[in-house]
């Protein structure tokens, strides 16, 4: 009697993590841990929460340090092709605070 090999032997392999970079620290990171600031076809300046908007992106650490270094350098100004608005960077280190304050749980 021949011997056969078991049908799905073998583990299935392991999905590869997606993994962006940061712009403000320039570390790279899973997708999920970053926060996403898209510029949509149209221009209009928005956090993505979902990562699935369209448009150009740019990805920031959930780390006040880091938003603090990208906001002082601009680098999301050039990265995005389009001016800042306070209001967005307001927006952007509530996030990042809460962020920080909900990352030991």
């Amino acid at each position: 009697m021949a011997l056969t090999k078991a049908k799905n032997s073998n583990p299935a392999p392991k999905r590869k993590i997606p993994e962006r970079r940061c712009v403000g620290c320039q570390g790279t990171f899973p997708k999920k841990d970053l926060l996403r600031v898209v510029r949509s076809p149209e221009g209009e300046i928005s956090i993505d929460f979902t990562g699935k908007k369209s448009g150009r992106g740019a990805y920031l650490c959930k780390k006040e340090a880091c938003f603090r270094k990208a906001r002082k350098s601009g680098v999301l100004h050039r990265a995005l092709e389009v001016e800042i608005t306070d209001a967005l960077y307001e927006e952007l280190e509530k996030e990042v605070r809460f962020a920080e304050a909900h990352s030991g749980d």
